[in-house]
């Protein structure tokens, strides 16, 4: 009996010492998993921050292909407009339908499938035969982006913990983020006049099959957090856009029709009519595209109210300089976008400077001061603006203040305006983000291009102006409408945004 159950007790004994070694060996290799995707985190930021940069690139890349694009399709003059418009539009209007359904159908899948679309519709870009055609492709093309972009910084919130790991990975976000428009300038410049503008299309099509490639094998599958209890909000999506895309497109008819245009008004209303409607909607659904009760943490009110502001002013600095380095100072379209590439080395350095400070005097104060610094960049813009001025005298030192200011602004933005959102908001937050960034930027662009066109039609009606001249008017008085809603924005987030120190975390393989 004693031997019978020395030997049951010596199986049980054996049998438990395999599981605890097999146990040992799981969480060793768990250990690994831990550690190796701790390791790969920053890679895939790296990947997600090329997805991202390719679609604001597309935002700024087509600037100074216009002119080729005009007249190879034969634009009519007031039509040329909406090959950005178009891109902005849909991007804007449709971004918090795809930072819900990042949260709705798995981040991973419909971050590989925005990133496949957006790269045929740049194909089809780049084949355009007529202008309808360019313009329906780049609608497409910024739905796609809409869906892409808040899928991928969700994927960011989600992967970096509150703190300095995530601080500066959205340093580096930023960075690319707000460099991406000037890199667009100098890009599209060179690919125009020593190829064709239709490889500012082609181009994304090798870097989106590289980044769909990529992120099949290194993004993790559990990034997907599927949630089908969520229904998409298709009435507040359809709202959002038609109620945006009818406003823009009321501002930016008004210089053609004149202010007191009954079509321009009437636009205009429909527009603020359907917006109003999007947000009765948004109140009412059982699970609306934008919950309000998001823009109950005072932060997040803030940093999207002043993002708006801020980009209100970009867009037009971008376009308004551009215009004025080629079709007043003659540069060609390659020489015209190098102006712009020190740009992009302030925004970055001044942005990793801002991920790193924020740790320890919080993200207020840069909030205020940047949009500050950029005011004071347009102003000085407007000031040098001359028929005979040269670049180091005349366009650098504005253009430097104003990319400082954007580097001061965005990481500090990105932090207010996405910090303290529950996790399983993270995709609708940062599509609320990245849609006051765009929406901002296409209103901003339809208002300040309207104060432009009106003011060179009355200098050149008064026959008093020549066509530069009245083009340089022209350009002072939509930076000058810039620099109030740049210090607008710095009131903006001295009001509403307190200011908050991220202390850092301590995470796995940092």
């Amino acid at each position: 009996m004693i031997y019978r159950y020395g030997i049951l007790f010596g199986k049980a004994s054996l049998k438990k010492g395999f599981q605890l070694i097999q146990g040992k060996k799981s969480m060793v290799e768990k250990a690994k998993q831990l550690s190796k995707h701790a390791a790969n985190k920053w890679v895939i930021l790296a990947l997600l921050a090329l997805a991202q940069f390719m679609v604001v690139l597309d935002v700024s890349v087509v600037n100074v292909a216009l002119p080729s694009m005009s007249r190879a399709l034969h634009f009519r003059a007031n039509d040329l407009q909406w090959v950005v418009t178009a891109y902005t539009l849909t991007f804007g209007g449709f971004l918090l339908l795809g930072g819900r359904a990042s949260d709705v159908f798995g981040r991973r899948k419909i971050f590989i499938t925005a990133v496949s679309f957006f790269a045929f519709m740049s194909f089809l870009c780049g084949i355009s035969g007529s202008e309808t055609q360019i313009i329906i492709f780049r609608a497409a093309q910024g739905l796609a982006g809409a869906i892409m972009s808040p899928a991928a910084l969700s994927i960011v919130l989600a992967e970096f913990h509150e703190g300095k790991e995530r601080n500066t990975a959205l340093g580096v976000w930023a960075a690319v983020a707000a460099g991406g428009a000037a890199v667009g300038v100098l890009l599209g410049g060179v690919l125009t006049q020593y190829l064709s503008w239709r490889w500012n299309f082609f181009v994304n099509v090798p870097v989106g099959i590289f980044v769909v490639f990529s992120a099949t094998r290194l993004l993790p599958k559990h990034i997907s957090e599927e949630n089908k209890k969520i229904a998409l909000d298709l009435p507040g999506a359809i709202l959002a856009t038609a109620g945006l895309m009818a406003l823009v497109y009321g501002l930016s008819e008004a210089p053609i029709d004149s202010w007191g245009s009954v079509t321009v008004w009437s636009f205009i209303a429909a527009g603020f009519v359907l917006l109003v409607a999007f947000i009765i909607n948004e109140a009412r659904a059982k699970q609306p595209l934008l919950p309000i009760k998001l823009f109950k943490i005072r932060n997040v009110l803030g940093g999207n109210l002043t993002a708006l502001a801020v980009a209100c002013t970009l867009f037009s600095m971008f376009f308004f300089v551009t215009l004025y380095v080629q079709d007043v100072l003659g540069y060609g379209p390659a020489k015209a976008g190098l102006a712009f590439l020190p740009v992009t080395f302030i925004i970055a350095i001044a942005s990793g400077i801002v991920s790193v400070m924020v740790n320890k005097i919080g993200y207020k104060y840069f909030l205020v001061l940047g949009p500050i610094v950029l005011s004071i960049g347009l102003y000085v813009l407007a000031a040098n603006m001359k028929i005979d001025g040269r670049y180091w005298q005349n366009v650098i030192p504005g253009l430097a203040l104003c990319g400082l200011g954007m580097g001061l602004s965005f990481v500090s933005l990105t932090l207010a305006a996405t910090t303290g959102i529950p996790k399983h908001f993270a995709g609708i937050g940062s599509g609320v983000l990245n849609t006051s960034q765009q929406v901002g930027g296409s209103i901003g662009l339809a208002i300040l291009s309207a104060v432009y066109a009106s003011t060179f039609t009355s200098q050149l009606k008064s026959g008093h102006s020549s066509m530069a001249i009245a083009q340089i008017h022209g350009f002072q008085s939509g930076l000058h409408v810039g620099v109030g809603l740049a210090l607008a924005a710095a009131v903006m987030a001295l009001i509403v945004i307190r200011n908050k120190k991220v202390k850092p975390s301590v995470t796995a393989g940092v």
